[in-house]
Parts: structure tokens; C-alpha cells; sequence
């Protein structure tokens, strides 16, 4: 899997997307299990997948974003949501100038609350220029779709979803432990102000032991399917 895409200004030209897709993860702790870019690997995945099914200009991927709630585990770094909203607004002006107006969001990062106020603003200005995908809806489909045994409250981080997807697509960049790392903490009421730490010691809310590569293709799959409605969304008169 490329974590960024290989297109030439040739392909762009003779292909003419009229929307862009920019991935947005995270460089945040996974556990001892998954790689820290893992967000931005799913991000990613799931742009590779839309690639084969739509006509849309892959952006590289914005690989750190707000990752504060993991600040108590090494190697997590953190932008603020400011920083990230000025990077997404210089990418829609690029592309803007180009005649390229309808940009998706590819979210990898469930941390990232501010993502739907960024598409929010964006369509109050311009309408149908914008969307965040996939939206939670879409998530609980593709968890239905791929027969997952978790949902996306138990399923929180580094868990059955994350390590499916991982399986699938970039097996070589998960490490042995996940069989053994389920943790279950259902009750988070003070995540905002405790962060990961105030719930689980391992970084770990969910059930790695659960993952497949099977379920991770299904996942992909239904996503590519999901998006349809999205692109219809966009191109409504």
C-alpha cells in the first residue's frame, strides 16, 4: 500500500477530477502493537480503495493532527486544530485555482472533532463543496457489512477495526501482541480532561484479538460503496 500517491501532472490532466480526496491521520500511539502513523494509514487505505472505483485526485496525507488525548504515551506528537484547519484551507484555495471545487476528507482519526466544524463552515460558504468521510454512519455499516464482533463504543482505539484494516492492507507493519492486548473500559466520562490515560494503562480500548485481514477488505470494501452517496451529495444541483 503507498501511503502517497504516484500520479504525474500528465494523469491529472488527462483524467480531469473534479474532486479531491485529502486524507487526514494522526501520529499518535497504537498500543504496542500498531505503528504510531497508524491513522494515517487507514486514511490512506481507504483513498487507495476509492482510486479504483471513482474518478478523484488523491492528496498526500496530513500525518499529524490533534492526538492530545494520547499525550501520555512516547512518540505522540500533536498539531492544534487551528494549525490543521489553516493546512486544509490552503489545500482548498490550491486547488481553487485549478477548477477543482468539492474536496472529501478522509478522516483516520476519530480524535479529530473539529474535522465536521472545518466541512460544516466550508459548505456554509460555498454549498455541497465539501464532506467528511466516512462519517460514523458509514463506520457502523462497514463494521456491520464485515461482521465485526465490536462496536464503535467497545471498538474505541487500536482495536478489532484498526488491526483488521492494518491486516489487510500493511500486515508487515503490525507486531505480535494484539492476540493479548483486549481491554475493555465502556465507561469514559471525563475523556476530554483525563485523556487515554484516565481508562486504559496499554493505550488500548477495544479487541485487537478480534481483527482479520477478511474483515479489513470487507471494511474497505463497504466504504468504497458508502462513498456514492457522498459524491452525489457534492454534485447535487
Amino acid at each position: 500500500m503507498d501511503l502517497i500517491t504516484l500520479a504525474t501532472t500528465a494523469d491529472i490532466r488527462d483524467r480531469q477530477p473534479k474532486i479531491a480526496i485529502l486524507p487526514v491521520g494522526s501520529f499518535e500511539q497504537h498500543g504496542r502493537y500498531l505503528p504510531l502513523a497508524t491513522d494515517t494509514i487507514v486514511a490512506s487505505a481507504i483513498a487507495g480503495e476509492l482510486t479504483t472505483a471513482y474518478n478523484v485526485l488523491v492528496l498526500p496525507p496530513i500525518t499529524m493532527s490533534c492526538s492530545h488525548e494520547h499525550a501520555a504515551w512516547p512518540g505522540t506528537i500533536s498539531l492544534s486544530h487551528r494549525t490543521v484547519s489553516a493546512v486544509i484551507d490552503d489545500v482548498v484555495d490550491s486547488l481553487t485555482a485549478q477548477g477543482i471545487d468539492k474536496l472529501a476528507i478522509i478522516s483516520g482519526h476519530g480524535g479529530n472533532y473539529f474535522l465536521s466544524n472545518v466541512v460544516q463552515s466550508a459548505n456554509a460558504a460555498t454549498p455541497r463543496s465539501m464532506t467528511l468521510f466516512p462519517s460514523r454512519d458509514d463506520w457502523r455499516k462497514a463494521r456491520q457489512d464485515a461482521d465485526l464482533e465490536t462496536d464503535d463504543h467497545e471498538d474505541m482505539h487500536a482495536g478489532e477495526l484498526e488491526v483488521s484494516i492494518l491486516l489487510a492492507v500493511a500486515p508487515d507493519a503490525l507486531r505480535d501482541g494484539f492476540k493479548s492486548a483486549d481491554h475493555r473500559s465502556n465507561a469514559r466520562p471525563h475523556l476530554l480532561i483525563e485523556g487515554m490515560a484516565g481508562y486504559t494503562s496499554s493505550g488500548v480500548i477495544g479487541r485487537p484479538s478480534a481483527g482479520t485481514a477478511a474483515k479489513g477488505k470487507a471494511i474497505l470494501t463497504s466504504l468504497v460503496t458508502s462513498f456514492d452517496a457522498h459524491l452525489r451529495q457534492l454534485n447535487a444541483a
